[in-house]
C-alpha cells in the first residue's frame, strides 16, 4: 500500500491529476494564493504602518512638543487599529504575513516623507494630507470586502476623519 504523500506522486508519474481522484485543492499546484480580502487587508495594515511611523516622526520633533498630548492619543489610536486589522489577517500556517503588492496608500506615502520639520514647519499639514488619504482608502476598500472586514475599515476611516479634524491645531 502506497503512502499518503506517495499517491500524488504516483499520480503525476502516470499522468492523472491528483484532483481527478481527491476533493479539495490540488496538492501538486503549490500553496495558492491569498485571497482578495487578505491582499486587501495586508495592504491595509501596510498603510496603517505608514501612518504610525509618520507619527512617531511626529512626537519626536522637537517643534510637537506642544501638541505632544494629542499626538500620543492619535499614534495611540493608529496602534488599536494596526491590532484589530493584524487581529482580522487569518492565514494558513506557512504563508507569508506581508504581500509584495500590499502598500501604503500614495497619500500616506507621500506624506510620511519631508523629513523632521516639526508641527509649525508642516507637519501638521502632512499628518492631516496623511489622515485624509488613510480615510479616503479605507472607504474605497468598503465594497471591494466580505461585510465584517467592510465593518472594519469603515470604523476605522470614520476614525481617520474624525484625525484630521483633531489636527487642525497644528496649523
Amino acid at each position: 500500500m502506497a503512502s499518503a504523500t506517495a499517491v500524488p506522486l504516483l499520480l503525476a508519474a502516470s499522468g492523472c491529476r491528483s484532483s481527478d481522484v481527491f476533493d479539495g485543492p490540488d496538492p501538486l499546484a503549490g500553496r495558492p494564493s491569498p485571497g482578495h480580502d487578505v491582499v486587501v487587508l495586508q495592504a491595509a495594515i501596510s498603510a496603517e504602518e505608514a501612518l504610525i511611523s509618520l507619527y512617531v516622526r511626529a512626537t519626536a520633533s522637537s517643534a510637537a512638543k506642544a501638541h505632544s498630548g494629542l499626538l500620543a492619543s492619535l499614534l495611540a489610536q493608529h496602534k488599536q487599529h494596526l491590532a484589530r486589522l493584524r487581529a482580522a489577517l487569518v492565514l494558513p500556517p506557512g504563508m507569508a504575513t506581508a504581500s509584495p503588492g500590499a502598500t501604503a496608500s500614495p497619500g500616506a506615502a507621500a506624506s510620511a516623507g519631508g523629513g523632521g520639520q516639526g508641527a509649525g514647519g508642516g507637519m501638521g499639514a502632512r499628518l492631516r494630507a496623511a489622515e485624509r488619504a488613510s480615510a479616503a482608502a479605507g472607504l474605497r476598500r468598503l465594497a471591494t470586502v466580505d461585510p465584517a472586514l467592510a465593518q472594519l475599515f469603515a470604523s476605522i476611516a470614520a476614525c481617520d476623519a474624525t484625525h484630521v479634524a483633531a489636527l487642525a491645531a497644528l496649523g
